[in-house]
């Protein structure tokens, strides 16, 4: 049917239509290299995808012929054109997924009042819903107590399985977004309706681009833009410079593949990839296998880049295999991907394509390293962590510092717990977390975790008891091989216990620290500290009175946890002394490169990816109530509820308008985080969401966390800027709290936004530099819109956040080079007024006037004249909802 479709198009490039091979002429793909175009040898692997799915999906209208040449033109185009891109699928986890089903749900509610059909209100674009990401620890550790909390939400979940077509829900207890999507849902090619194509995807989780790995195609992009991909728009994007990065060298014995990412990551901050393509090439790629390139392309949106591809090569080949790949399925892979040249030797350097910019880097000369104690950029070698502790508690207090008097240094706290006494200082570690987003996936570095605990144990070392300690492996594959290789129970006995498969720790999901040890921490006011192996470790994320934390590989965690401070020289200080007196070492237990290989070799076998794929295709059933009519925006529920987002919503947009006499609602300063916007973690009992649960009749026991009410828009607007480390100028301090000018009160940031509301008054924001860091969040941008924000006016911005603010029609406006509000001297205690000119287009200078007297001009932040259109039209989704009609 996909053949016929493309025929009855008339297809500019049908031409290029032909067999794969003489024996199935029923399987056909477009030969790009019958265009016997030079240009196309030259592009670089991801570009090559980008040109195929344009020229598969030429259709006159969404993609022109024009758009694929110019992708075949990239060497001149490069940051100049705007190209469509039509991903083969879309990936939701639940956390931004439940919006996107409950915004599908609500645009039914809105097409129909319009009076148009609710039932087309479907994907287009295939699509897969994962469960599990919304893992709260419990001692209980409870499967089972995870299904009670969450119940509304899985009902939800059943029930869009069954309504919406081209919807597959992976149900809970088969593994977290990022893992299936790299085991399970991944196809490297597709073979769609009797066509070969590159798979590639969209999804609303960042670590999406863990499958560049595997030489998929894919980006994180959040739930706004997901949501018009799944209703059948193309993703546009300015044709991205790539960045051409050669490894080479060997790979250090005692270096993990966590410090290769980590090497890597710091190399292209410090090159600046933002918002560019990263491709790996050079002969040391050969030496990485495709779980050592996953966790390395998993960290992009670290490094800032969109995508962190590698080719497929014979080592992914070797990987499909141990995956359950047939013979027949793993040759037309390979019979494809050597066909349009998507397949590569490294070894090779005459296939070495052209790149914006090529950096290189020896492997060699890579040493462990951990990052912290506030941000993942700021890595320290594992050898210096002792003396670059002591100089944060010497630092004034930021990034790096801590502030702590001399005479307060070696300050200790006598605590009691479980009727033993421990001494806390400054250092101790309090929390230390083997997570899932970052390293599960690979095995050499959970397998030397375990192998490190095993020799611990053996060596007759343990970890004290009240330090909380956590293992929250990203799928079942995971604790299959930790089990198999018998080195599970190891890490048990050390208290690294399976708690669960998904987010935890590393969202704020922790368990409350033993009374005694927050005692001990808050007495001696302790730069106490976690140790995890995330990608996140910002202050206060892990725990309030946690103020240190510090980003390592799996083994790093359990010796540090073991050792229960970071304050140790590995090389010159005993991890601790055994029952016998004997002072042993990190060294005696460190497992080596080949011990691993070996274990991996015995452990990591085909059968235990077998083994998940069929537990995957059972699954575990959603034994829950779900209504079989097609509204369900008409429960009176807590966590799902009809938005807002399309109340005023009408058949054409209004006429653009200026902002006039906006109030600004927080006055922020440089590295503003998604972390800082968008709800996460707990709901706080004092929060205003807490109020609005409460005035709902729940208890504070049946709150749970704002991921899990992440579809009720009423919970999480009063969520949005309730971080307790948000920076407001206005306040002075930390804290959810700004004022509402009219009266100079001091308000929770949603109470004053709705008493401007009641008044009339739109808001802005102002902001400095890389506002909208970190993970890609939807409510970080539908939070603003909600609470009233028309438009954000910062110095710089993160480029994901800043399209999410364009879909959801707040408008992010940036000060001209050398200026910000200091120099202007603005305080944000003045009302703004923003003309808007009917010709908006991307670039447009924009005047901003004050009430003080002010008048400055900034720029408009849209990249193309899409994005024009979506703010036109109050965002993505009433766009949308608008064609649909």
């Amino acid at each position: 049917m996909y053949l016929i479709f493309l025929l009855i198009l008339e297809h500019p490039f049908s031409h290029l239509i032909e067999p794969l091979t003489e024996d199935r002429p029923d399987k056909k793909y477009f030969n790009i290299l019958k265009l016997e175009d030079h240009r196309y040898e030259l592009l670089p692997y991801s570009i090559r995808v980008l040109f195929e799915a344009a020229v598969r999906n030429c259709d006159g209208f969404h993609i022109k012929k024009e758009d694929a040449l110019n992708i075949l033109d990239w060497k001149n185009q490069q940051n100049n054109a705007d190209v469509p891109f039509w991903p083969a699928r879309v990936l939701l986890q639940d956390f931004t997924g439940i919006p996107a089903v409950v915004d599908f749900a609500a645009m039914r509610e809105a097409v129909k009042k319009l009076g148009g059909d609710p039932a087309k209100v479907n994907p287009v674009c295939p699509t897969d819903l994962i469960v599990d990401h919304s893992l709260q620890i419990d001692y209980s550790k409870s499967q089972e107590m995870e299904f009670n909390r969450n119940k509304e939400r899985l009902q939800f979940f059943k029930w869009s399985s069954k309504v919406f077509q081209n919807v597959t829900v992976v149900p809970p207890g088969s593994g977290l977004v990022h893992q299936v999507n790299l085991e399970y849902l991944s196809r490297v090619v597709f073979d769609l309706g009797g066509v070969f194509f590159p798979d590639s995807v969209v999804g609303t989780d960042s670590h999406t681009t863990m499958v560049n790995g595997l030489g998929i195609l894919g980006w994180g992009v959040g739930g706004i833009e997901s949501e018009a991909v799944m209703l059948g728009q193309p993703v546009t994007l300015t044709l991205p410079q790539v960045v051409g990065c050669k490894l080479v060298g060997i790979i250090n014995p005692l270096a993990t593949s966590i410090d290769v990412v980590l090497s890597i990551t710091k190399q292209l901050r410090q090159v600046g990839v933002s918002g560019k393509f990263v491709e790996f090439f050079g002969s040391g790629v050969s030496q990485l296998s495709v779980a050592d390139r996953t966790t390395i392309a998993n960290m992009c949106p670290e490094y800032g880049a969109t995508v962190s591809f590698f080719p497929v090569d014979d080592v992914t080949l070797r990987h499909l295999k141990c995956t359950g790949y047939g013979e027949a399925k793993l040759e037309s892979v390979e019979t494809y991907l050597k066909a349009v040249k998507l397949f590569r030797n490294y070894d090779n350097s005459s296939q070495d394509p052209d790149y914006s910019q090529v950096i290189e880097l020896n492997l060699s000369s890579i040493a462990p390293y951990v990052s912290g104690p506030k941000r993942p950029q700021d890595r320290v070698v594992v050898t210096d962590m002792k003396k670059d502790f002591q100089n944060s508690l010497n630092e004034k207090v930021g990034f790096k510092g801590f502030q702590i008097p001399p005479e307060k240094q070696k300050d200790t706290v006598d605590i009691k717990y479980e009727g033993k006494d421990y001494k806390l200082s400054h250092g101790s570690v309090v929390i230390a977390a083997v997570i899932s987003c970052t390293n599960n996936c690979n095995p050499s570095v959970m397998l030397g975790a375990g192998l490190l605990a095993k020799k611990a144990i053996e060596a007759g070392l343990c970890v004290k008891p009240y330090i909380k300690t956590s293992l929250s492996p990203g799928s079942g594959m995971v604790t299959y091989y930790l089990n198999a290789s018998c080195v599970l129970p190891y890490l048990h006995t050390l208290g690294f216990e399976v708690i669960g498969y998904g987010c935890a720790t590393c969202v704020g999901n922790t368990a409350p620290l033993p009374d005694s040890v927050v005692a001990g921490i808050k007495k001696g006011e302790l730069v106490a500290c976690g140790v995890l192996s995330g990608n996140k470790n910002f202050e206060g994320r892990l725990c309030d009175c946690v103020c240190a934390n510090y980003l390592a590989s799996p083994p790093l965690v359990v010796a540090y946890a073991i050792a229960g401070t970071i304050n140790i020289d590995f090389e010159s200080e005993p991890l601790g002394v055994n029952s016998k007196g004997k002072e042993i070492y990190l060294c005696d237990i460190w497992p080596s490169r080949e011990e691993i290989q070996q274990v991996e070799e015995q452990q990591v076998i085909p059968s235990m990816f077998k083994e998940l794929r069929e537990k995957m295709e059972v699954g575990n059933s959603l034994n829950c109530w779900c209504p079989g009519y097609i509204n369900y925006m008409s429960e009176k529920l807590s966590v799902v509820k009809s938005p807002l987002l399309f109340y005023f919503l009408t058949k054409e947009p209004s006429p653009l308008q200026s902002i006039e006499n906006a109030h600004v609602l927080l006055h922020l300063g440089d590295s503003v985080t998604t972390d800082h916007i968008s709800p996460a973690g707990s709901i706080a009992r004092n929060s205003a969401a807490a109020r609005y649960l409460t005035s709902k009749g729940l208890t504070p026991r049946e709150f749970n966390s704002y991921g899990a009410r992440r579809g009720n828009d009423a919970v999480m607007t009063r969520g949005t800027f309730a971080n307790i480390r948000l920076v407001n100028k206005f306040i002075g301090k930390t804290g959810p709290k700004t004022i509402y000018f009219p009266s100079g009160q001091t308000l929770d940031v949603f109470d004053a936004a709705e008493r401007y509301h009641r008044e009339g008054f739109p808001l802005i924001i102002l902001a400095g530099k890389k506002y909208g860091l970190g993970n890609s969040r939807d409510w970080a941008a539908k939070g603003p819109y909600l609470l009233g924000v028309k438009a954000i006016l910062a110095e710089s911005y993160e480029k994901i956040h800043k399209n999410h603010l364009v879909g959801m029609g707040v408008i992010p406006l940036q000060f001209l080079p050398g200026e910000n509000a200091e120099v202007l001297g603005l305080t944000g205690k003045e009302q703004y007024t923003i003309k808007l000119p009917q010709d908006l287009s991307p670039g447009t200078i924009i005047d901003v006037m004050t009430s003080a007297g002010k008048t400055f001009k900034a720029v408009a932040m849209f990249e193309n004249n899409m994005e024009v259109t979506f703010y036109k039209h109050s965002g993505i989704l009433n766009y949308v909802a608008r064609k649909m009609v």
